[in-house]
């Protein structure tokens, strides 16, 4: 299958649903993707944008939105998810994912999977979260990730001082209490329980020819940390970082996201997605 080289052949656009590379950020599968539809269909001001962010560490269903399509970009993003989620006890990071070091260590190996099973039902329903520090939310117009990440390099190289004024800035606990909303929780299932997990980080590989150079890849799996797999079904704006963060405390514990697959979107599901190749071959092969 291909599409045709005039865009009026279709009048309500066109939505891909494509399975975003690990260590891609969503701006690099739009970017892709535009210059070969803008290539394919002659026409240089052609919208291409996508239905909802998807962290550069997480792969799944990313849905891409071209031409008229566009302007239901923010319907296609109000539709619930699902993710799968691999949340690692012990530790937590600045970013609570992989694309950060270990900032803190916890007690771990009180952890069991029935724990866990237990601690699932409180977070199901309708509740206010804390979305991390480093997210595409807004400060006062200035993207929370970018605040986030200036200061943990000011931090990291030196030019705060320990203990001085500028240092105690970088309070993510604090900070992140800018950014309360509210989400839904619909279904939560432990699929696997692991007492001592391995890391995730390079298991994605042919993505990784391609994966953003600036985007950094922690190893944890030294730590021999206990790993949970659960399936979340959730309303759109739920941070899945967060939530690991908040089931790490609600087990005594600190926790990190050290994979994420988002499984669906509305009625997209990752089975049913494309490649970025496949994608990009539906126009003519043209790259």
């Amino acid at each position: 299958m291909s599409y045709t080289h005039d865009i009026a052949d279709y009048p309500e656009g066109i939505v891909l649903a494509v399975d975003k590379p690990y260590r891609w950020t969503s701006a690099d599968v739009i970017r892709k993707l535009k210059y070969a539809a803008i290539r394919h269909f002659q026409k240089k001001n052609l919208k291409v944008g996508h239905a909802g962010t998807l962290d550069p560490l997480a792969t799944g269903v990313l849905l891409v939105c071209i031409g008229p399509a566009c302007k239901r970009a923010q319907e296609l993003q109000d539709h619930d998810k699902e993710y799968i989620a691999r949340i690692r006890f012990g530790a937590t990071t600045p970013s609570y994912d992989l694309e950060k070091e270990v900032d803190r260590t916890f007690p771990y190996k009180h952890i069991t999977r029935a724990d866990v099973e237990a601690a699932l039902p409180a977070f199901l329903g309708e509740q206010e979260q804390v979305a991390p520090l480093f997210s595409a939310k807004s400060v006062d117009g200035v993207r929370a990730y970018e605040l986030a990440r200036k200061m943990y390099k000011a931090q990291r190289s030196g030019s705060v001082a320990p203990g001085s004024d500028r240092e105690s800035q970088f309070d993510a606990a604090a900070l992140e209490t800018l950014h309360r909303s509210k989400i839904n929780i619909s279904e939560l299932e432990l699929l696997d329980f692991i007492e001592t997990s391995r890391s995730e980080a390079e298991s994605p590989g042919s993505a990784l020819s391609t994966a953003s150079s600036r985007i950094n890849v922690a190893d944890t799996s030294a730590l021999g940390l206990p790993e949970a797999v659960i399936r979340i079904a959730c309303s759109k704006g739920t941070y899945i970082r967060a939530f690991a963060r908040d089931l790490g405390e609600a087990l005594g514990s600190g926790a990190h996201l050290s994979g994420l697959i988002r499984s669906r979107s509305g009625d997209f599901r990752v089975e049913d997605a494309l490649s970025v190749d496949q994608a990009l071959a539906l126009f003519n092969g043209i790259r």
